[in-house]
């Protein structure tokens, strides 16, 4: 009996992404993009007017970062987590793994609304889901190669797996960040 490792693969997110993430993101207004729920927050700021040193993004909206990370690591807003997933966890992975074309946290053009943030959103994560559902089985064993740093010689459904963890993490840091501004924000 064969077993659908890339189908329980994609339904692992995808379950995570159509019944519990994406729909909670529906209605998210520009005041809890941006909100920064402490003083010092990370968000996605018009340009030059980041609050660290090093904002990266190729458009009119930067988002802050630097590097190394400082320690303890800064709050973050749903506008620079929405970013992160956008360029980070998927955009890179797409560009590198399925053709999608080039994109870096330096290069990319932050969305300076919801709206923008949310189309962003759900184009990487089709590219992923369309792109992991092509690689069938074999493409599951191939190594991920060097534009994966320290999973370079781990087989793609390594990646896969990484990429469902940090997906549902950084969603459920973004859910929390609504209910914590529904409730104290307004």
């Amino acid at each position: 009996m064969d077993f659908d490792w890339n189908g329980h693969l994609r339904e692992q997110l995808d379950w995570h992404w159509r019944v519990h993430f994406r729909p909670r993101l529906d209605g998210l207004s520009d005041d809890e993009y941006l909100w920064e729920p402490v003083p010092g927050a990370w968000n996605v700021r018009p340009r030059s007017t980041g609050s660290t040193g090093m904002a990266a993004g190729g458009g009119e909206f930067t988002i802050d970062w630097e590097t190394p990370e400082p320690s303890p690591p800064p709050v973050t807003t749903i506008a620079w987590r929405l970013g992160h997933m956008i360029v980070g966890v998927l955009g890179m992975r797409n560009a590198a793994h399925f053709g999608t074309g080039s994109t870096h946290y330096l290069s990319h053009h932050y969305a300076g609304t919801a709206a923008g943030a949310l189309e962003q959103l759900d184009e990487a994560y089709h590219a992923w889901s369309g792109g992991v559902a092509s690689l069938g089985a074999e493409g599951l064993e191939r190594p991920c190669g060097p534009a994966e740093g320290g999973f370079a010689a781990e087989p793609m459904a390594t990646l896969v797996l990484h990429i469902n963890r940090e997906m549902i993490h950084h969603g459920a840091e973004i859910l929390l960040l609504r209910d914590l501004f529904l409730r104290t924000a307004r």
